[in-house]
């Protein structure tokens, strides 16, 4: 087992939660576009994108096999892909808005700003608890050098 192994831990969550704050925030900027791709002759409003999170190593197994080996692991979590919500679009009734079809509905992004924030804030705490565990994880490899000493 390499002695970084926390740190490479933590660090790959950091990196995926600020992966997904900066997703969060697109979608609330995008939460009113409603031209954000042009398909078949026509304006599409803008999708709401969501991060796909998955461990960095595939299995248990596969994660003792490799500390047995002394072969390196992917501690952690890593972001596999961007992926666009499947929701549909929000109609809304609206008939001066340029973007309107023939009976005055207007396309809306499937972006809940709502639900984005109670998203934000859940990588925000998880990205706080990350930066914890790494500051702790410091502070034990300093006092175990000072031990030494």
């Amino acid at each position: 087992m390499r002695l970084t192994n926390g740190f490479d831990a933590s660090a790959s969550a950091l990196t995926a939660q600020r992966l997904r704050m900066d997703v969060i925030s697109s979608n609330i900027a995008n939460a009113e576009t409603t031209r954000a791709s042009y398909v078949n002759g026509r304006y599409e409003p803008y999708k709401r994108k969501m991060v796909v999170l998955e461990p960095g190593s595939t299995s248990f197994a596969d994660a003792l096999n490799s500390q047995m080996n002394g072969s390196a692991s992917a501690p952690g979590v890593k972001a596999s892909k961007i992926i666009e919500d499947t929701t549909p679009s929000k109609l809304v009734y609206n008939p001066t808005h340029p973007d309107a079809d023939e009976n005055g509905y207007v396309k809306m992004p499937n972006v809940d700003v709502l639900k984005e924030m109670v998203d934000m804030i859940s990588a925000s705490r998880s990205y706080e608890a990350n930066v914890t565990a790494l500051n702790a994880t410091k502070s034990m490899f300093v006092k175990a050098l000072e031990i030494g000493k």
